[in-house]
């Protein structure tokens, strides 16, 4: 049973990671032309919907709109949305795989913090992987060759508050589903983003910075070309969201971590078919240290299991 389980939730991380990344490339697409306050409206509309749909034939039904965790809830809606903020403001200033590869530091600190605040066992070899993952990190920041910049330190706030919600959600797991996690944050990416709308939706602090341009936009009404971008932007959130958050509520997030890494590929072929752009020597060196490491613990995980967790010889 306990096998199934892990097993349930590594196939739910790796497969929302992969349909996450259609949502990565979607917003990097729309962020030419409109706000990002604009699209994330739009995006949890969609998302909102298809998360109603699922709710409506679930066993559970709309009485999983109730909570005894309100707190909790306001807590990690506004950690998802300035997660999300500072991912796709830097996203926009960088090439697809870049900013996909510093965002893998997620998963390294989710594996730290799984220690810090779950009280979950890494050992020695795994921590010797989430060490090589941070120095691929740091490959793919290129210290130096300007890469890193404002873009690139907003994707690294936005990994270390996407870990931190995650652990959340598996905090809250155990009397919150899914599809409530999922349910609130987009009704708070709703609210939040209408309350954008109405500030700044005018371009009144519109700028020609490449960095902020994508935040501070006028709203525009999209045509009907740029309307299939923005359904697959929510359904893919929508999907992928509630695979994700169903992993992290019910299997050890150091365990669930790597799988993420699954992303990177997609972003890599996402890069080169919609954007022309592909990693360079230094860019392959920081992505093989980032997924071998993911790998190692992979590895190192399951021989942990197959040894057994109370047996002091096990490796970890």
């Amino acid at each position: 049973m306990a096998r199934s389980k892990a097993l349930t939730g590594i196939l739910f991380a790796a497969g929302g990671s992969l349909i996450f990344s259609v949502n990565d490339v979607a917003i990097k697409f729309l962020s030419d032309g409109y706000a990002l306050h604009q699209v994330i409206l739009i995006r949890a509309f969609v998302a909102l919907t298809f998360i109603l749909a699922v709710i409506h034939f679930s066993e559970r039904g709309f009485s999983q709109f109730t909570t005894n965790r309100p707190r909790m809830h306001l807590l990690r809606v506004a950690i998802v949305m300035v997660s999300n903020v500072t991912f796709f403001v830097g996203l926009a200033a960088m090439p697809l795989a870049d900013a996909v590869a510093v965002a893998y530091v997620s998963p390294i600190v989710i594996t730290l913090l799984s220690i810090v605040f779950l009280g979950e066992s890494v050992g020695p070899r795994r921590w010797a992987a989430v060490l090589v993952g941070m120095v691929g990190v740091l490959v793919m920041l290129r210290p130096g060759a300007g890469v890193i910049q404002p873009a690139a330190f907003l994707v690294l706030i936005s990994a270390v508050l996407y870990a931190s919600g995650n652990l959340l959600a598996r905090h809250m797991g155990g009397t919150e589903s899914a599809m409530t996690l999922s349910l609130y944050v987009q009704i708070g990416f709703i609210v939040v983003s209408i309350a954008m709308g109405l500030w700044v939706g005018d371009g009144h602090l519109a700028t020609e910075s490449k960095l902020w341009a994508f935040l501070f936009r006028p709203w525009i009404w999209p045509p009907i070309s740029d309307w299939p971008v923005f359904l697959a932007t929510g359904l893919s959130v929508g999907i992928g969201g509630l695979m994700v958050t169903q992993a992290y509520r019910t299997v050890e997030a150091g365990l669930i971590a790597p799988f993420e890494y699954v992303g990177m590929p997609m972003a890599i072929l996402w890069g080169l078919l919609i954007f022309g752009t592909f990693p360079d020597a230094t860019g392959w060196a920081g992505i093989a240290l980032i997924c071998g490491s993911g790998l190692y613990v992979i590895w190192r995980e399951t021989v942990r299991k197959r040894q057994g967790d109370n047996d002091p010889t096990a490796a970890k």
